[in-house]
């Protein structure tokens, strides 16, 4: 199962998370040239080296209109910080700076505002697949709640400042669309350091992890330590949460490739970087079946097709038959009757109520299974669904047949015709 592990040692920003994923590519070039072609407004993203307590990494640099979010004007030095105009929170977070200035004393006068709705239109405006969009926009949902909470504002009144706003959609959109190309199979993510201590706004002190941050870490596992200062941002906490499927240690896994994104700001004897590994998780049973089993001899071979369909329709996940030989030479055979755990009882009476035999043996086994999925093909005759199944490494596509059945009946073909075009178009 392809595996895509996060480690959060020092928090996650944005940005950081962007440039670990970043490093896990194949077609790096390819992924910049797509986001600098994203159309977003004086919007450009550069990789650079960097280094953060000896370790190697990358750098995304977003700049809007030549200028990376640390060097623009009222205050907003950008790295892990939110500058809340008074209630209207900007969510920034690139240079793991940890602090959280909610200023609203610096002039924002020559600046717009963007809301959640405004943020939307922009994803939605993106040259991206449909898939990166949905995910880019529930992450801002996620943060634009959390906020709303934190400050006791609709979600409507929540505000981001222009520049930080366009800033953050490159960073929310660069992850999605990176996890997107690299197609895990699962996410873990490690248990998540906030950091600790406090941080200065207009309205007086403010505890690590800030309100909108803990808001988005319900239920996951943080610690906060002798760091002083916000490690973990808005921004780095709804993406982390929206695609991990579990947090906590590292699973066994075999390493393809890792990832390093590094943030400027120095921490005595610590790294400042999030890590990203990518890998096959050790080749586990990833679930478990029941089978139950009876032999017969004393059906018909229409009974007993009856009795198969029967079973399918009361919740057996799969049901088959085995010719055999039973005592004294009589022809049988071996009826098998797939279900989940839970079903056993129901099933098994079932068996019996729909079957001759008096008796069945259970075998509780271990299985291995490819995570299924579906999609679409495009033809030269139409569309044609497909449905998908991979994990251990393993990618498989076949054609529905009901939906190749109809694209041969409309246009007078054999259906192996319309399967061989959709082969070539995998």
């Amino acid at each position: 199962m392809k595996t895509l592990y996060i480690e959060c040692h020092m928090g996650a920003a944005g940005d950081m998370l962007m440039s670990a994923l970043y490093e896990l590519l194949e077609d790096k070039e390819g992924f910049l040239n797509t986001m600098n072609g994203l159309g977003l407004p004086g919007v450009h993203l550069e990789a650079v080296r960097g280094a953060s307590g000896g370790i190697s990494g990358t750098h995304m640099k977003v700049t809007v209109h030549g200028q990376e979010e640390l060097e623009h004007d009222h205050d907003h030095h950008h790295g892990h910080e939110h500058h809340h105009d008074h209630d209207h929170p900007h969510d920034h977070d690139h240079e793991h700076d940890h602090e959280h200035h909610h200023d609203h004393e610096h002039e924002h006068h020559h600046h717009h505002h963007a809301t959640p709705g405004h943020i939307a239109e922009i994803i939605d405006a993106l040259d991206l697949p449909d898939e990166v969009k949905a995910n880019a926009r529930g992450v801002y949902d996620a943060i634009a709640q959390a906020e709303a909470k934190a400050h006791g504002c609709p979600v409507g009144d929540v505000h981001y400042h222009e520049v930080g706003a366009l800033d953050a959609v490159a960073d929310v959109t660069g992850v999605c669309y990176a996890i997107s190309l690299l197609k895990p199979d699962r996410v873990v993510v490690s248990p998540i350091h906030v950091g600790s201590g406090t941080v200065k706004c207009a309205h007086g002190v403010m505890p690590v992890p800030a309100p909108a941050t803990a808001n988005l870490l319900f239920g996951v596992p943080v610690y906060g330590g002798e760091v002083m200062g916000e490690l973990c941002t808005p921004t780095g906490a709804a993406l982390l949460t929206h695609f991990a499927q579990s947090f906590g240690p590292m699973p066994p896994m075999t390493v393809d490739a890792v990832g390093c994104g590094v943030g400027t700001k120095v921490f005595a004897g610590r790294a400042n970087c999030v890590r990203a590994f990518l890998g096959e998780d050790a080749q586990e049973a990833n679930g478990t079946i029941t089978e139950l089993v009876c032999n017969i001899d004393d059906m018909t071979p229409e009974a007993l097709a009856f009795a198969a369909s029967r079973l399918l329709e009361l919740g057996a996940l799969d049901v088959y038959t085995v010719p055999g030989t039973m005592k004294k030479g009589r022809s049988g055979h071996v009826l098998t009757v797939l279900c989940e755990g839970d079903r056993e009882k129901e099933l098994a009476r079932a068996v019996m109520e729909q079957t001759t035999t008096n008796g069945l043996r259970v075998r509780r086994c271990a299985k291995y299974f490819l995570t299924p999925g579906s999609g679409t093909v495009e033809t030269r005759w139409g569309t044609v669904r497909v449905k998908t199944a991979q994990g251990y490494g393993v990618r498989h596509v076949t054609a529905e047949y009901e939906s190749a059945a109809e694209l041969a009946r409309a246009n007078g073909l054999p259906i192996q015709t319309v399967l061989e075009d959709v082969q070539k178009h995998l």
